[in-house]
């Protein structure tokens, strides 16, 4: 029993850590663009990408 009042404030500081990362990795723009990236490596052609505008 007393090993829960370590465990339960221990569980919930590590599920405010995962989502406190979760979110600024979101806010950085982290996922923003999920296929572009793999689109990329498949295509087979030598020239530089288009400059972004």
């Amino acid at each position: 029993m007393e090993a829960l009042y370590l465990l339960i404030p221990l569980s919930v500081v590590l599920v405010f850590a995962a989502l406190w990362v979760f979110f600024s990795a979101s806010d950085s723009g982290q996922f923003d663009d999920l296929v572009g990236p793999a689109l990329r490596v498949l295509q087979d052609d030598d020239r530089p990408p288009p400059p972004l505008e």
